[in-house]
């Protein structure tokens, strides 16, 4: 039976997923939810059967998932939890699983009391808003009065009332860590690739692994210990589709954030198979055999 996906975005994932689908009976079709006008009375989209993640800006995806109908490998719900960074480390760390050492901050807050909170988690200390992607707004500091410098641009921002999130966070740093994005699929391990930054950012004091910002991914054979801490991160949040990032030094591995709205990467970085299994899951997906989170 042929299957209609939809995906809301025309970027690499769409790319890759177009032809690899097509070829397993998937005909993966581009929605479009933003910088544009959208009706609210009729659809202005295809008829589809399945969508792939629900939109990243909100709003417009209530529009689109309401003329759409359909369910979502991953809905509303799950999109909403990975993008709560905060959200995500305090409920990993209850099930036991290792995250790095972590404050959130609700703003306002008073400059002693995010410095002693800094001061705790240990310098340098990595400030991160709650919920940015790759790596905007990230930023490293050594002592008292950078935290300072950087929060009070923070104050500026959230005291703008239309600011949804008012939050950040206060994160150890692991110098020397190996960065891994590791993609967990149905509960599954497949696939992982390192990123590190080439060497001429590290000589400039480079020190963020987004590939957005100019690190490179390489595939790699993920230690199989490695592999089952991402699989269980999955099953505690029950995200079917979800990029798992691990921070690995000589003595621990921690999660430090997790993505629901992963890139799909070129093919050679997956295991065998890979294509099959995310057609098996969009298949079970649009007959209605998951329950839509």
């Amino acid at each position: 039976m042929s299957v209609r996906l939809a995906v809301t975005t025309r970027a690499e994932t769409f790319e890759r997923l177009q032809p690899a689908l097509g070829d397993r009976g998937i005909e993966v079709v581009h929605v479009q939810p933003d910088e544009r006008v959208l009706p609210v009375a009729e659809s202005p989209f295809p008829d589809v059967d399945v969508g792939w993640v629900y939109p990243s800006r909100l709003m417009e995806g209530a529009v689109v998932d309401s003329h759409l109908g359909v369910p979502w490998v991953n809905g509303r719900a799950d999109i909403l939890a990975s993008r709560n960074k905060a959200g995500v480390l305090t409920r990993l760390a209850a099930a036991d699983l290792p995250v790095p050492a972590t404050r959130v901050v609700s703003n306002p807050a008073s400059e002693t009391t995010v410095g002693e909170a800094a001061a705790a988690v240990g310098w340098p200390v990595v400030i991160k808003p709650n919920s940015t992607t790759r790596g905007v707004g990230v930023a490293k500091v050594s002592e008292p009065d950078s935290v300072a410098g950087v929060t009070d641009y923070l104050d500026l921002v959230h005291d703008y009332r239309a600011t949804g999130d008012r939050s950040y966070l206060l994160q150890e740093y692991l110098p020397g860590a190996t960065d891994y994005r590791v993609m967990v699929l149905d509960g599954t391990y497949v696939g992982a690739v390192q990123r590190r930054l080439p060497d001429e950012r590290l000589a400039e004091g480079g020190w963020k692994h987004n590939v957005h910002r100019g690190a490179i991914a390489e595939s790699v054979d993920l230690d199989p210990e490695l592999r089952r801490l991402a699989e269980r991160a999955a099953a505690v949040l029950d995200v079917d589709l979800l990029g798992v990032d691990l921070l690995v030094t000589d003595d621990r591995a921690v999660i430090s954030e997790t993505n629901a709205r992963p890139t799909v990467d070129d093919a050679e970085k997956y295991v065998d198979g890979f294509y099959d299994r995310v057609a098996e899951l969009v298949r079970e997906t649009a007959a209605g055999a998951r329950v839509e989170t």
